[in-house]
């Protein structure tokens, strides 16, 4: 699921705070400079949020640092050496770990816990592995139906950073119908129905129906649907429908094409590295494991 930071349609970034229709997956170890609205909200340990995190369930991992206020209008899930920095209120339960801080209060109204939650990923994956090892095979795919229930989620991979300058992530960024603020930074970059107020720069890069108020630098660049860039682009390989505009220069070092028709689509761009992801996945818990 980490695999490629994703911004789902419908999403809004404001001014203090990212507000999603569906639910959010946030990796461990970035730097969010929003609060988050979704639905479920999970955000992996030692990251930082800037702002207020607003949800239908929360969960925190470890070391997590939220600076404004934390709500959940259902469950909630506090990790060790979790910090919130404002006040936190539950509606539903609250589970909390060990050193917890919470420097405004809180207040839940369902039942708390004191013990420590085992980190989100690393508990369905082990749980997965136990499964199949014992030969649930029912169970396991029970289990796969349960994660699906974050229907195309707002997902940031680890060690991302999103604030009102930038959208970085090393790996693929992938935003649909929506409204984005910064300069996005990625492996491959595939943008389709949004306006981004930023510059885009990566590797790969399609621009599908997109308006970008912007540069565009990569290495194969694509620019297709009717897409408006209110800047230069700059590529080795610039490929441009003649629906298309650009309005600054237009740079390709091995050559431009301007076509009235070009078949492209973001499969093409946002490669699927479900092999390598499981991979790095697996490892990581052997690591914990250890």
């Amino acid at each position: 699921m980490l695999n490629k930071l994703v911004i789902p349609e419908n999403t809004k970034f404001e001014e203090g705070s990212i507000i999603i229709e569906k639910d959010a997956v946030i990796g461990a170890g970035c730097s969010l400079g929003y609060g988050i609205i979704g639905r479920k909200i999970v955000i992996g340990e030692k990251t930082t949020v800037e702002g207020d995190l607003v949800g239908d369930d929360l969960r925190l991992d470890a070391w997590c640092d939220v600076k404004g206020n934390v709500v959940s209008k259902g469950d909630a899930y506090l990790a060790d050496f979790t910090t919130i920095h404002g006040k936190l209120t539950v509606y539903g339960d609250l589970e909390i770990g060990r050193n917890v801080k919470i420097k405004e209060g809180f207040e839940a109204k369902g039942l708390i816990t004191i013990q420590s939650p085992l980190p989100v990923l690393i508990f369905l994956f082990v749980y997965l592995l136990e499964l199949l090892r014992l030969g649930k095979l029912e169970e396991a795919e029970k289990l796969f139906e349960e994660i699906e229930e974050f229907e195309n989620p707002f997902t940031v991979p680890n060690d991302s950073m999103l604030n009102l300058e930038v959208v970085k992530s090393d790996k693929d960024v992938e935003i649909s119908g929506s409204r984005v603020l910064g300069n996005v930074r990625g492996k491959n970059v595939c943008v389709e129905g949004s306006e981004v107020f930023g510059s885009i720069r990566g590797t790969e890069i399609l621009i599908d129906g997109a308006r970008i108020h912007g540069a565009i630098e990569g290495t194969d660049v694509y620019i297709i649907n009717g897409s408006e860039v209110f800047g230069h682009v700059k590529a080795d390989r610039v490929h441009l429908e003649e629906k298309s505009t650009v309005e600054g220069a237009l740079i390709g070092k091995e050559g431009v094409w301007i076509r009235s028709d070009i078949e492209i689509s973001k499969e093409d761009i946002i490669k699927e590295e479900i092999e390598e992801s499981v991979t790095e996945e697996k490892e990581e818990v052997q690591k914990d494991a250890q």
